[in-house]
């Protein structure tokens, strides 16, 4: 599945088919069917009546030869035409309706696919979005979804027809003459055993050339997103870049052509059978006629040939489409990949929704540790260093857990907490595991009491509010990105929030105001100005839990100075906790917690952590003691 993670070994899923894979695949597509069997079964009927009547201008076409050589009635003969008009009108009017049912029916369906599938995705970890590339998500959702689209949409009305086609068109012919019937049909054991054959190449081939596209798609949106530009021009790696996509692309391209060839050869010869088999059919008739044999009429090779010719075009379609088939369900395989991923993190059977006007904010972690699943770092205990120097023997190496350990600290409403540290510490992961985004292994983190994994997710999420250093904004205008806080806000909110975080001024100066798009993650505003937008957005949401990764660390000092104000003023009566990395910050907590190695070393306000000289004091010493407080 993914590389460097719990998903997998690859950046990609593995591609080859599960044990089982094709079954439980093919059930899963027919649940996908389920909801609209009504419509279905009309579709079913009308094709069934559709090839029924076609079967009959054959038949018809017989009558009159034999009339014409034989009574020469002309009253039948009017009849026997007049059916020969009037029944090609009915069954086209017949089939409009039938394809348009089959394109509504395959339309929904694949919506529900593509909704399943992004739907999924929204409740899938942290976890498994940092270790799959984006581009790969993309491509599930659209290349893969749309390469079963025929499949969906016209394949299984196709099946149905060209399968009833085959059926009544036998029927007929072996009503006509069993011995030519067998003649026709001799080869097409021999033909449907190559066809499977062909189908499972197919399949593989299919899941290649999607896991190539897959590729290019990642490089696509990695390499020419704004920030992947910006890395290749300043970095003169333009060439290098195009060379990248120029490999990916020939293979992709080498993928294709293999995938449309494959069977060529078989699928000439079949055709070539088909249009020969004819002169087979007139050389025995014609030899029965000779030899005397009076069931065999003109008459009768005129209509067999024509129910032969009418029988060959969907065998042919049939064979084909299963190889079709055959590649759809490398890419169904897939798509159900993702569906089949449990979420590790979900809804509790008795998960609660919080109350706003009841909830105080109290965030407790009581005995928390963590692990990622990720391989843990080979590190030298220092203390054991020592001793083993001395000792003149080698150096112990001792696996440091890679997270969290025995985390404990309580954040009261209108309390700022601020977690202080040198990096890779456990700062980050800790305010992660309040509103869940990883679960903890051991002890738990809570909420006025309540263990957040016992909170509904949208509840918990709705009552947090977090601004991190590296701020997201989507590619929309101003006022979009602000509402995606408070859909319903008015404009007097909005802007009252923008004022609070410094930025109404600033939008007005935009060329269109709260109309002014953004770009794409923002690039059309300042590192500033970006994160005011930012903390307007966690403003308008008025949560009641802050968690704050330095939300001023982008900003100027007047423009932190304003912010400062703002957020003291949402502070209060609120829980914060912030990552803090500026001096200002620190000399307004209430706590102050010092993170090394996944561990709380050090606790206490900033006099009384400077007093201890002890891990607190270095790091002021080294990172803060030169700042001015805004």
């Amino acid at each position: 599945m993914m590389r460097g993670g719990p998903w997998g070994g690859g950046g990609e899923p593995n591609l080859r088919a599960r044990p089982g894979s094709g079954p439980a695949t093919f059930r899963r597509i027919v649940g996908f069917f389920r909801p609209y069997r009504r419509r279905l079964a009309w579709i079913a009927l009308l094709i069934v009546i559709t090839v029924s009547v076609g079967v009959i201008n054959p038949i018809l076409l017989k009558l009159i030869i034999d009339n014409l050589t034989g009574p020469r009635d002309l009253g039948l003969l009017y009849l026997q035409a007049g059916l020969m008009i009037v029944l090609p009108i009915g069954t086209s009017l017949l089939g409009v309706w039938q394809s348009y049912l089959s394109n509504v029916v395959g339309q929904r369906v694949m919506d529900d696919l593509r909704l399943a599938l992004y739907s999924h995705l929204q409740w899938m970890p942290l976890r498994f979005f940092t270790e799959t590339r984006t581009g790969e998500i993309q491509s599930r959702i659209g290349n893969d979804v749309n390469g079963v689209q025929s499949v969906v949409t016209d394949t299984a009305a196709s099946l149905l027809a060209n399968f009833a086609t085959v059926a009544t068109t036998v029927i007929a012919m072996l009503i006509l003459d069993w011995r030519l019937t067998i003649l026709s049909l001799g080869m097409l054991p021999v033909f449907a055993y190559i066809t499977y054959r062909v189908g499972k190449v197919r399949r593989v081939v299919s899941g290649l050339t999607q896991q190539s596209l897959a590729e290019v798609s990642a490089i696509t949106q990695e390499s020419l997103s704004v920030s992947g530009i910006l890395l290749s021009k300043t970095f003169g790696q333009q060439q290098a870049s195009i060379e990248k996509f120029g490999r990916e692309s020939r293979r992709l391209g080498d993928l294709q052509i293999r995938q449309q060839m494959i069977g060529r050869w078989f699928f000439a010869m079949i055709g070539t059978f088909f249009s020969i088999a004819p002169a087979f059919v007139y050389l025995l008739a014609g030899s029965l006629i000779i030899g005397g044999d009076t069931n065999v009429s003109i008459g009768t090779i005129v209509a067999f040939t024509t129910l032969q010719s009418r029988l060959f075009f969907p065998l042919g379609q049939l064979l084909s489409v299963q190889v079709e088939i055959q590649g759809a369900l490398a890419l169904f395989d897939r798509i159900f990949e993702y569906l089949e991923m449990e979420p590790e993190i979900r809804d509790a059977p008795d998960a609660v929704a919080l109350d706003p006007a009841r909830l105080r904010g109290d965030v407790r972690f009581r005995g928390v540790t963590f692990r990622y699943p990720s391989p843990p770092a080979a590190v030298a205990v220092p203390a054991e260093v020592e001793q083993a120097e001395t000792e003149g023997r080698a150096v112990p190496i001792q696996v440091r857990p890679f997270g969290l350990t025995e985390i404990d600290f309580d954040a009261m409403p209108g309390q700022l907490v601020a977690l202080v540290g040198p990096s890779g510490a456990g700062k980050t992961t800790t305010t992660y595991l309040i509103p869940r985004l990883y679960d903890v292994d051991q002890g738990a983190v809570e909420i006025d009491g309540i263990d957040v994994r016992r909170i509904g997710l949208e509840s918990l999420g709705r009552e947090i509010g977090v601004v991190t250093q590296e701020t997201y904004l989507f590619h929309a205008s101003v006022l979009e990105n602000l509402r995606y806080a408070k859909p319903d806000a008015t404009m007097e909110e909005i802007e009252a929030a923008s004022r609070a975080a410094a930025m109404h001024d600033r939008v007005m100066e935009l060329p269109d105001g709260y109309d002014t798009i953004v770009g794409e993650r923002g690039y059309k505003l300042s590192g500033g100005e970006k994160q005011r937008v930012a903390i307007a957005r966690v403003l308008l949401k008025d949560p009641r839990i802050l968690l704050l990764d330095e939300a001023t660390s982008a900003l100027d000092t007047v423009s932190e100075r304003l912010i400062q104000g703002a957020l003291a003023g949402l502070m209060e009566g609120r829980t914060t906790i912030a990552i803090a990395h500026r001096l200002s910050t620190i000399l307004r907590a209430d706590l102050i917690l010092v993170f090394d190695r996944g561990r709380i070393v050090e606790r206490g306000t900033h006099d009384e952590l400077v007093r201890h000289e002890g891990l607190y004091a270095r790091l002021y010493a080294e990172q803060f003691a030169s700042e001015r407080p805004a």
